[in-house]
């Protein structure tokens, strides 16, 4: 237990529940501002969504989820086991409302008052990259464009919509159309179903896992403390305090906690005052040998999935997948990423597939994040990032470190307010 005798102006311990990339990186920025740390997690670091998404570090991609297209779309193929998104159909009440009030947000409007809230971390999140790399995190990221590869002109159109609402909306996106000739010498893996790309330059990538693996290594090297096994029950506030107790009854204690454990993050909030539904969006991926080596990141938009060259190989992930959070793996919902993108990419060996994974992404019914104090003094609160808490997870953790460690409501933070 963490020594927590007496108060100040600024916390001197931290309890961070959750060793994904958002939980890390709030560590690791707390540190930096002298605090000490102990990271709790209910399996171990990475164990979440944090391991086997693409590891994309990708601001020009971080889109709003909630675009009329994915409405449309969602409700034509809301119950095909077959569709990028697939609800199961079960009786969940409070699924079905999730969805309903993502929905009533699935406009224009709403598009772009998401892109704009969004906007802080966006433009923050390489930066935050660096200054862990200045710091002595060893990233691992490849700077390299994302080729969008698209069948037909009205899905490049589309997306390039997106990128201009983007930089309406403040966020500077460079990219390049693709003609096929052009595709073709990018991506010698394009079947001739593929005619136009995009190239979006100034993005990232790095192996999500083994990133995650080195933060943790960091905070620990600076002093902190990583407990896994760790499974989170109870949150209780003291006067100068807070502890966190776990299944088995051990406890940690310390001047601040903070909530960062992804999608089992709703359960822990609510009595903190935070209503904001956080639900699994469920995301698959596997890894498969090519015949060729694929340089950098590619992005299939017409079928959701994104591939990026991963330990000598590609890693492709995909789907959305509304289930509870802690369900096994679906076959059928890999062999439909399959299935997919089988016809858009040739010499690949989709049989020798490997490294077959579910991760669950802690999705927010309105395309943003929860960052910020919450109704108990000394519990903070870090999630709901979706499908880009890679990409905006350390530029989370830099923010909210410097609100917990000033005291002061940070004007980059104000959309993201745990109880709005």
């Amino acid at each position: 237990m963490l020594n927590v005798a007496g108060s100040s102006d600024q916390p001197r311990t931290a309890v961070v529940v959750g060793a994904g990339v958002v939980g890390l990186s709030t560590a690791w920025f707390l540190q930096e501002h002298g605090v000490e740390v102990t990271v709790v997690d209910r399996r171990g670091v990475a164990a979440g969504s944090s391991w086997g998404n693409a590891g994309w570090l990708s601001p020009g991609l971080a889109l709003p989820l909630n675009d009329p297209g994915v409405l449309r779309y969602g409700l034509r193929s809301l119950f095909d086991r077959a569709a990028p998104l697939h609800v199961p159909a079960r009786v969940d009440p409070a699924l079905w409302r999730f969805l309903l009030r993502f929905a009533a947000r699935c406009t224009r409007s709403g598009w772009d008052r998401v892109a704009r809230a969004n906007l802080p971390l966006n433009v923050e999140s390489l930066k935050a990259y660096d200054t862990l790399s200045a710091g002595g995190v060893e990233t691992g990221a490849v700077q390299a464009p994302i080729t969008a590869a698209f069948e037909n002109h009205d899905q490049a159109t589309a997306l390039i919509d997106e990128f201009d609402r983007l930089g309406d909306a403040g966020q500077d996106v460079s990219y390049q159309r693709l003609s096929v000739g052009e595709l073709r010498d990018r991506l010698p893996q394009a079947s001739g179903r593929l005619g136009e790309g995009i190239r979006l330059d100034g993005q990232r990538y790095l192996d999500p896992g083994e990133f995650a693996g080195r933060l943790a290594d960091a905070v620990r090297e600076r002093g902190g403390v990583i407990r896994d096994g760790f499974d989170v029950v109870d949150v209780r506030p003291h006067d100068h305090a807070v502890t966190v107790a776990s299944t088995s009854s051990a406890t940690v204690s310390a001047h601040v906690a903070v909530l960062a454990g992804g999608a089992w993050f709703g359960r822990l909030g609510r009595r903190f005052g935070i209503r904001v539904p956080v639900r699994a969006g469920r995301g698959y991926s596997f890894t498969v040998p090519t015949d060729e080596p694929v340089t950098g990141p590619v992005y299939l938009p017409g079928i959701r999935v994104a591939c990026t060259p991963y330990q000598g190989a590609l890693r492709v992930a995909g789907t959305m997948e509304f289930r509870h959070v802690d369900d096994a793996l679906d076959p059928a919902r890999i062999d439909a990423v399959v299935e997919s993108a089988r016809p858009l990419l040739t010499g690949v060996r989709w049989e020798e597939r490997r490294d077959e994974w579910v991760g669950a992404r802690p999705v927010t019914h309105d395309g943003k994040p929860v960052i910020g104090a919450t109704n108990a003094p000394g519990v903070y609160a870090a999630g709901g990032h979706g499908m880009w808490g890679l990409t905006q997870g350390p530029a989370t953790g830099r923010l909210l470190a410097e609100q917990i460690v000033t005291g002061k409501r940070l004007d980059a933070l104000h959309e993201f307010d745990p109880l709005r």
